[in-house]
């Protein structure tokens, strides 16, 4: 098998892979290993810009962060942004490759294994240690014919794997012995070790738990990872990782609501508010309504603008903004969010499905026309009017106009001058722009906690986010053998 790379699979989804990559990653990039992450294929709405001018899934920005690196295209060489229950926009090698439904993607997902190992042997060239995530699980043996996400990328690149079990959600024995019963015999022979992760109390009372596993698949088990309490002040790529982290209490100076919308996008914009102990974040759900008692509406991105403002409407969240805005409430859209708080959202190429237009909310007097050029990019600049300094990104499509933009939300840095960004309504208590990422800026999220009755002390959000990583990357070294996923990995 290769040299200098291993991959982790899971056993079923969610099993913890990509926060056990990241501290991998850490922990092997403090011994001095040049160390990479990397991920085939991940379905995911939470995107990161990358140095190379694409996109990447987060949570393989999140493990080039821990490797020490900026995000590149080849962490993540095929990104599935899902657009509606049965399609999704595809990023090859950071770029917009099309729309797909699952069925003809299924059908075409072979031929992006050339693109696939094109990233990964350039990453292999360049490093000393290729650390690879699995996607779901390749227990699906429905969906061996043309892999690119599990067993089929590891048999093209000729990687040893790990399994990965969640003892959290129960039955792990039968989930990894099962997983190994339903596997070709070559896929199976793949396999070399599996850990246990998620384990809550005395992991001594698994020992023989590990035995029966090793005997039925003749893996070599390589520890027993107790629960990891600092993953939750970690960007999170799932909403429902990110739900774990909404902070209730009485004792809150700030509550902020946030709508999930059905096709929600790059939420980690409330990381650095979640990661606040001053902080009531609730995240409403389908049928529920937007609590009275919020100080904050927060509209996210999205990835189908003009079918969330129709589920918007469908959950009555509109009436409750407008009740919420008459109160004396505040209300911040983000890229999606923005665009729905204004007038109208015109789809005229098709972008987001058939041709069509939409009313917004009507919150702010702009319209947005979605057009087929994406911007994706790092950007700068001062907020108004708090004149305080951000940096963020910005993933999307559409361009948005109307009186309100003559008050803009921020002013962005650019290379032929200032160009401004988003828009206020009279009050300035309804705004927003297309910056993703403003909040994780200290002085800004202080100012806005601050107005809305809190106080202006803050974390340092990017500090806690690097003590997480040094932590994980310790807790991963006192229970796991690292030094025989580094004999796997064959260095």
């Amino acid at each position: 098998m290769r040299k200098g790379a291993i991959m982790l699979q899971g056993a079923g989804s969610n099993v913890g892979k990509s926060v056990l990559v990241a501290g991998l990653c850490r922990a092997f990039a403090k011994k001095g290993l040049k160390v990479v992450p990397f991920k085939p294929q991940n379905m995911s709405n939470n995107a990161a810009v990358t140095t190379d001018g694409g996109e990447i899934g987060r949570a393989q920005a999140l493990q080039a962060r821990a490797c020490y690196l900026a995000p590149h295209t080849d962490m993540n060489p095929v990104l599935l942004k899902p657009e509606t229950d049965t399609g999704a926009q595809v990023i090859v090698q950071g770029k917009r490759f099309g729309s797909m439904r699952a069925r003809e993607y299924g059908a075409q997902k072979s031929k992006l294994l050339p693109p696939v190992l094109e990233s990964f042997d350039r990453l292999h060239r360049d490093y000393d240690l290729v650390i690879i995530e699995g996607a779901g699980s390749p227990a699906e043996v429905n969906l061996r014919e043309g892999d690119i996400a599990n067993m089929g990328f590891a048999e093209a690149a000729d990687v040893p794997v790990v399994m990965i079990g969640d003892i959290d959600r129960g039955g792990v024995i039968a989930s990894l012995v099962g997983t190994d019963n339903v596997l070709s015999q070559d896929d199976a022979a793949r396999i070399k070790a599996f850990l246990i992760n998620k384990f809550r109390g005395d992991t001594t009372l698994f020992h023989d738990g590990m035995k029966i596993i090793e005997k039925a698949t003749g893996w070599q088990g390589v520890g027993i990872l107790p629960w990891f309490s600092g993953a939750s002040k970690l960007p999170a790529e799932d909403i429902l990782d990110l739900s774990a982290k909404a902070r209730a209490g009485e004792d809150k100076h700030v509550h902020i609501a946030v709508p999930v919308l059905r096709r929600i996008a790059n939420f980690d914009d409330l990381d650095p508010l979640a990661a606040e102990d001053q902080v009531k974040l609730t995240l409403v759900g389908e049928g529920e309504a937007i609590p009275g008692d919020a100080d904050l509406i927060l509209l996210p991105g999205s990835k189908a603008t003009i079918s969330d403002i129709a589920y918007v409407k469908e959950q009555g969240w509109d009436i409750d903004i407008s009740a919420h805005i008459r109160r004396g409430g505040h209300v911040i859209g983000l890229c999606g969010g923005y665009q729905m708080l204004g007038k109208m959202v015109h789809d005229p190429n098709g972008i987001e499905g058939p041709p069509a237009s939409a009313e917004g909310l009507g919150f702010l007097n702009i319209e947005t026309v979605l057009d087929g050029r994406k911007i994706v990019t790092d950007v700068s600049g001062m907020t108004v009017p708090e004149n305080l300094p951000v940096t963020g990104y910005e993933i999307h499509m559409g361009r948005t106009s109307g009186d309100d933009c003559q008050r803009p939300m921020v002013i962005v840095n650019g290379s032929d001058g200032d160009v401004a960004d988003g828009a206020q309504d009279k009050s300035g208590r309804v705004r927003g722009c297309y910056m993703h990422g403003l909040f994780a800026s200290d002085a800004y999220r202080s100012a806005l906690l601050a107005s809305l009755g809190g106080t202006s002390e803050v974390i340092n959000f990017e500090d806690v986010v690097e003590e997480e990583l040094d932590k994980l990357a310790a807790h991963i070294e006192q229970h796991l053998d690292i030094e025989t996923l580094l004999k796997i990995a064959n260095i």
